[in-house]
């Protein structure tokens, strides 16, 4: 049985959870803001500035985009790969790199070769980046928690935050610079991608203790044949192509009930400000009742929910503002599964991943829910289009969630009742020896 933390208690490990965390987990928690800072600066604007000012055709920009997907999403495990091998400060600052001179190129890209280049050139930056800054991040909750900080997803929980505020900051700033054209936004881009080099040049430890170096050779067919792993992979996939209607069904939805997208704009504002705004609450409330695999299940019923909620709306056809309801209710039972979800599946990696393959394992859940994604948004726009009654394509969105449930895995025999709680002092499992190294974790004061 999990018993509830005093409230003296939840005061207490909310106020030092930031302040006292190390130098090193609050880097990569504001290299994650500057992050989509940057990104979501310029690649929201990207499909416009292709059609418009470079004259792409239709099918031209949509598969430009596609490629940049690919060059990120699907060769993250190849980013993971490579921090197991060389370690974080070599890739992460490759990858910044890399991103600087994408940006810059793509200012400046007008025939069709040049902004395939520079596309790509941008996803793959994000493939090296990524999972470092995510493998590492997962590593050091999971040190935080055995050095009896707090649980490891309210270190994963701040970073979600410092993502999404990234990601409202970003398109503020872009359109403020296509005031002066598509070229500044880009420059700017890269000047944040200079910043966080340059901070990470000078901060990032050459070695940080208890990482150690792997050879590249004989991490993935293990990988493939973790049940456990691949299990997870696939309700994580199952969360993305919900959180992928967004941009599929979503506007749609919109643009039926209100006659044009207008609407998204304020949806998507809504989405991004729930997360900054209540992630952490919501992460200390799970902490406090569930463990990883409840959390993620108690997600996906939440995401399902909000399918259904539109599904039920359908039939009546309201239009105007009434119309927009069940949109926005759709788009926080969304949200609010998704920070259930997100940062468990995260925690839970690193129980599942062999040893020294942290960072293989953290790309490969991206490259394979992104995998699922793929498929799903191809089979969600045939149903889309297909004629069916209106409720129809919206409760079989409802139903994906709800039978990825059965994909979680049960937990380990002999973990803790709550994976999201600090196991008690000087209780040694996984984690400890391995990703920690045995090196004490000192919290700031």
């Amino acid at each position: 049985m999990i018993r509830p933390l005093s409230a003296a208690r939840r005061e207490s490990r909310r106020e030092r959870t930031w302040r006292s965390l190390p130098a090193l987990p609050r880097l990569l928690i504001l290299t994650q803001f500057a992050f989509n800072v940057g990104f979501f600066a310029v690649l929201p604007f990207l499909a416009e500035h292709l059609g418009g000012t470079v004259g792409l055709a239709g099918w031209l920009v949509g598969l430009v985009l596609g490629l940049r997907t690919f060059s990120q999403q699907g060769l993250f495990v190849v980013g993971g790969a490579l921090v197991d091998r060389f370690g974080v400060r070599p890739v992460v600052l490759t990858g910044c790199a890399l991103r600087i001179a994408g940006f810059a190129w793509l200012g400046y890209a007008q025939a069709v070769g040049a902004v395939v280049g520079a596309v790509l050139l941008i996803g793959f930056a994000a493939a090296l980046f990524s999972p470092a800054v995510e493998s590492e991040i997962a590593r050091q909750a999971v040190c935080w928690e055995e050095a009896g900080g707090g649980s490891r997803t309210s270190v994963l929980a701040l970073f979600t935050v410092a993502s999404q505020a990234g990601a409202f900051v970003g398109p503020l700033l872009g359109a403020l610079l296509l005031a002066v054209d598509f070229r500044t936004a880009c420059l700017a881009g890269a000047g944040v991608f200079v910043v966080v080099l340059a901070g990470h040049f000078w901060l990032l430890p050459q070695h940080i203790p208890g990482r150690a170096r792997t050879r590249l050779g004989g991490g993935v067919r293990p990988m493939l044949r973790n049940r456990r792993f691949l299990a997870v992979c696939g309700a994580y996939g199952a969360y993305l192509l919900a959180y992928n209607q967004l941009y599929l069904a979503l506007p749609e939805e919109v643009e039926r009930a209100a006659g044009s997208q207008a609407p998204l704009a304020w949806l998507f504002a809504l989405s991004s400000l729930l997360v900054v705004l209540t992630q952490l609450p919501v992460t200390r409330w799970a902490a406090d009742r569930l463990d990883l695999r409840r959390s993620m299940a108690v997600g996906l019923l939440v995401i399902s929910a909000g399918f259904a909620v539109v599904a039920a709306a359908r039939p009546a056809g309201w239009t105007g503002t009434g119309g927009l309801v069940p949109a926005a209710g759709f788009v926080v039972l969304l949200t609010l599964g998704q920070m259930l979800v997100a940062p468990a599946a995260r925690a839970w990696v690193p129980d599942l991943a062999e040893d020294g393959r942290l960072g293989l394992y953290t790309g490969a859940m991206s490259s394979i829910s992104g995998l699922v994604v793929l498929v799903g948004s191809a089979a969600t726009g045939s149903l889309l289009d297909s004629g069916l009654p209106a409720a129809v394509p919206w409760l079989v969105l409802a139903a994906v969630p709800v039978v990825s449930l059965v994909l979680l895995p049960r937990r380990d025999a002999g973990r803790s009742s709550s994976l999201w709680a600090a196991p008690p002092a000087g209780t040694a499992h996984k984690s400890s020896g391995n990703y920690c190294g045995g090196v004490a974790y000192t919290m700031r004061p």
